[in-house]
């Protein structure tokens, strides 16, 4: 089959890989739909973290064309979202919600799992695993929000749950990613009364305003934690929501935030500073996430897609196809692109 191929940094190409396989009796074959690119996916792609050389992307909804005899609730034909982290649903992280940290899952894409950047997936444990979707003949803005629920609405959901924004919250969001734009949503359906959306990117800043932001600011660093203390006449938000995982947007997150409230950090750690810990301890504010349970929360999520409530795959702006799935990449790495869809095989 072809896949992406990792072969070390700024180099992924399609290339042939091995057609999967059912190789233990709770797995499953999947074909790829669509897929997409990831924020953190850069992060290999830059060279900043590491990554086996192989099959990469872990974002991918399909049909399902096989399953071992030990699968329950999935059967050939149905169209599934496969959330980024596969899981068994019964030992105890699963059962307390935490399905990103299963004992015995693990990762699409890297570390010999097929990624989600290619025609066709083994999908181990795949009945607790991957989400049936209801209905047919689902319109292409609806199949842009199912494959958002893969990972980044999920993550931006984890991070305003992880924040505790509920009705009435003052909320602030650091990062305009694929991410941040998603915790705006999120942070919009849990009710928050206002959204303060950190971006200093012009079509990113109209988007986060059409998902419910009500307040934009350009401003970065000490500029930002200045200015959002202006607009909450000094007390700082109820929540904010940390979505990139830099060392200057988590410093931001923790300031900006008030004494007894919590951040919701969702970005991946890069050159985050150690003593953040003094500010957790002396300031009174909490910090909380980490990765995102998305099969858990994409029941809930799913329901709102199909209901029509939320439409995270306007995230989706730059759209390509398998053979040019390394321009998938540029666009992102450059910043055209916000999020890179790669459509793979039609449905039927």
């Amino acid at each position: 089959m072809r896949a992406a191929i990792f072969s070390g940094p700024h180099s992924v190409e399609v290339g042939e890989r091995p057609d999967p396989v059912i190789t233990a009796p709770t797995d499953a074959v999947v074909r790829v739909v669509l897929s997409c690119v990831c924020g953190s996916d850069l992060w290999y792609y830059r060279g900043d973290s590491p990554h086996d050389l192989g099959p990469i992307g872990h974002e991918f909804i399909g049909v399902v064309d096989e399953v071992g005899p030990e699968v329950r609730g999935i059967a050939k034909g149905d169209f599934v979202i496969a959330p980024f982290v596969y899981c068994d649903g019964t030992c105890a992280n699963c059962l307390a919600g935490v399905t990103s940290q299963c004992v015995q899952g693990g990762g699409f894409g890297n570390h010999g799992i097929d990624g989600g950047q290619g025609e066709a997936v083994r999908v181990p444990l795949a009945g607790s695993t991957l989400v049936r979707v209801p209905g047919s003949g689902h319109s292409d803005e609806t199949m842009r929000s199912l494959l958002a629920l893969s990972d980044v609405m999920c993550t931006g959901h984890h991070a305003a749950v992880s924040a505790g924004v509920k009705r009435g919250s003052v909320v602030a969001v650091v990062g305009d990613g694929a991410v941040g734009l998603c915790g705006v949503i999120a942070a919009q359906r849990l009710g928050a009364a206002r959204i303060i959306a950190l971006s200093r990117n012009p079509s990113r800043q109209k988007l986060a305003t059409a998902f419910g932001a009500t307040d934009i600011l350009a401003e970065r660093g000490d500029a930002a934690i200045e200015a959002i203390s202006e607009l909450t006449n000094g007390i700082g938000v109820d929540a904010a929501l940390e979505c990139v995982g830099t060392g200057e947007s988590v410093a931001t997150a923790l300031a900006i935030t008030r004494p007894g409230s919590m951040v919701g950090i969702v970005g991946a750690p890069h050159g985050v500073d150690g003593s953040i810990a003094n500010t957790i301890v002396f300031r009174n504010v909490g910090l909380r996430g980490g990765v995102a349970p998305a099969r858990y929360y994409i029941p809930e999520l799913l329901h709102d897609v199909l209901q029509g409530r939320i439409n995270p795959g306007r995230v989706f702006d730059f759209e390509t196809d398998l053979d040019h799935v390394a321009e998938a990449y540029n666009a992102m790495d450059e910043r055209r692109a916000i999020k890179s869809l790669i459509r793979v095989s039609a449905r039927a």
